[in-house]
């Protein structure tokens, strides 16, 4: 991972926590005054993002390790197993949450809701926190393919809808003396976070069992290979993933007459172009005699 990649991942890994942090705080307010249980939803769901946006932050300082004698590849698959246990996290957080809401949904009196307006403000600003944040995140993911901090991004994704429901919940309490709807949104809210925790979930578990890279990557990567002076074709092109980080294998086949320095110069080249083009690459390439 370049210094530049770990310095945009750091930063973003920084706001993350700051930002859970933040709207922890704000939404424990909001539902001490309120006890709108869509509010206690997005409440649960900040808190789980407090937590796992610490242990991204851990995964991004120990993915950047080098590689050594116990770890030759490495140490991004961390993610994955940050990504796995975000996921799970998620979904317990989700269901403590359904049911909850479900009881409430059954209880022939439901507790009334208070200081609508405090927890609609609060709600607005957690909204407005959380968008810059998300802008930031898919910024830094784009540029450093990240699973942890696309994690990280689906989970506020996620926040915004719970509370956007809880102001709606918040309104209608206010002005129609409706509190029925404070369930259905914090179930929808649930619906939504176990939605993002089987993607994630789904996502994490194919790169622990080494699923190839996107297939955009291979195709590329085959591109360059096969439009590289020299090189007369290629073949066993294997990839994996682990964390943010793609492994690459590719056997090039190449003119057996030629010096071992020019095969050498060749292959490094190749090498060289894949990585500038992914940079998230680590890049293995054998050199085999091609049939002329």
């Amino acid at each position: 991972m370049s210094n530049k990649h770990f310095s945009l991942n750091l930063s973003a890994g920084f706001a993350s926590v700051a930002v859970a942090m933040a709207l922890v705080l704000m939404k424990l307010w909001a539902f001490s005054e309120t006890g709108a249980l869509s509010i206690a939803a997005s409440l649960a769901d900040s808190a789980m993002d407090m937590m796992v946006s610490g242990l991204g932050l851990f995964a991004i300082f120990y993915a950047a390790r080098p590689a050594d004698d116990d770890h030759a590849f490495g140490h991004s698959s961390v993610e994955d197993l940050i990504s796995l246990a975000q996921a799970l996290f998620i979904a317990l957080s989700a269901s403590a949450i359904g049911l909850a809401a479900i009881k409430r949904l059954l209880t022939p009196s439901a507790p009334a809701l208070q200081a609508h307006q405090s927890g609609i403000t609060v709600m607005i600003a957690s909204i407005l926190l959380t968008g810059a944040l998300v802008a930031w995140q898919r910024h830094v993911a784009k540029r450093t393919r990240n699973k942890v901090i696309a994690a990280d991004s689906l989970h506020y994704v996620g926040d915004l809808m719970p509370a956007l429901g809880a102001i709606l919940a918040l309104g209608l309490s206010a002005r129609f003396d409706i509190t029925w709807v404070d369930s259905v949104i914090a179930l929808i809210g649930v619906a939504v976070m176990l939605g993002g925790a089987m993607k994630i979930g789904i996502a994490s578990w194919h790169a622990l069992m080494d699923r190839q890279a996107d297939t955009e990557i291979i195709r590329g990567i085959e591109t360059i290979a096969l439009n590289w002076p020299g090189v007369h074709g290629f073949h066993d092109l294997k990839t994996r993933t682990a964390g943010s980080k793609v492994f690459v294998h590719l056997h090039i086949e190449l003119d057996g007459d030629q010096t071992l320095r020019e095969a050498h110069e060749i292959g490094a080249a190749l090498k060289a172009a894949i990585r500038l083009a992914y940079p998230q690459t680590d890049v293995i390439i054998h050199k085999d005699v091609a049939d002329l």
